[in-house]
């Protein structure tokens, strides 16, 4: 009698277990939320804070004397050393945005975004390769 009352329960079991697994639905895939998009569809290219950080770094290597800010004279003794062809005091005109005489980091900043702007030409905040100066699908235009 024993065996039988295991056997029925045991039967009674698995039942339950196989009509649990077919009346729940399986889990659905993770989303993103809203507004934000996974790693793996980035959109590959330049953003602005990727653009901003590479010119800075260059830009402040004609900071010579280490004061955070550059003179007209260290731009024009770096783009001497870097055989640049256009005139240096004109591109540092236009980034002296407050006519002092030297260019600091805020100005610098406030420059590169312009400048960034103006050549994303789609507007989705990425320079995409022919967007990028140089690139050979790029239209020449100055820098």
């Amino acid at each position: 009698m024993i065996r039988r009352t295991i056997l029925l329960v045991a039967l009674g079991l698995q039942a339950a277990a196989a009509a649990a697994q077919t009346t729940t639905p399986a889990p659905a895939p993770a989303q993103p939320a809203p507004g934000t998009s996974a790693p793996s569809t980035a959109k590959p290219g330049t953003t602005l804070e990727k653009f901003e950080a590479r010119r800075e770094k260059a830009f402040m290597a004609a900071d010579t004397d280490g004061d955070g800010k550059v003179s007209l004279a260290e731009w024009t003794a770096f783009q001497t050393q870097r055989k640049a062809k256009r005139d240096p005091a004109k591109a540092f005109a236009r980034m002296d945005a407050n006519g002092d005489g030297f260019v600091d980091k805020s100005e610098l900043d406030a420059f590169l975004a312009k400048r960034f702007a103006r050549l994303d030409k789609n507007g989705d905040g990425v320079l995409d390769a022919d967007e990028r100066p140089g690139h050979k699908t790029a239209p020449n235009q100055e820098q």
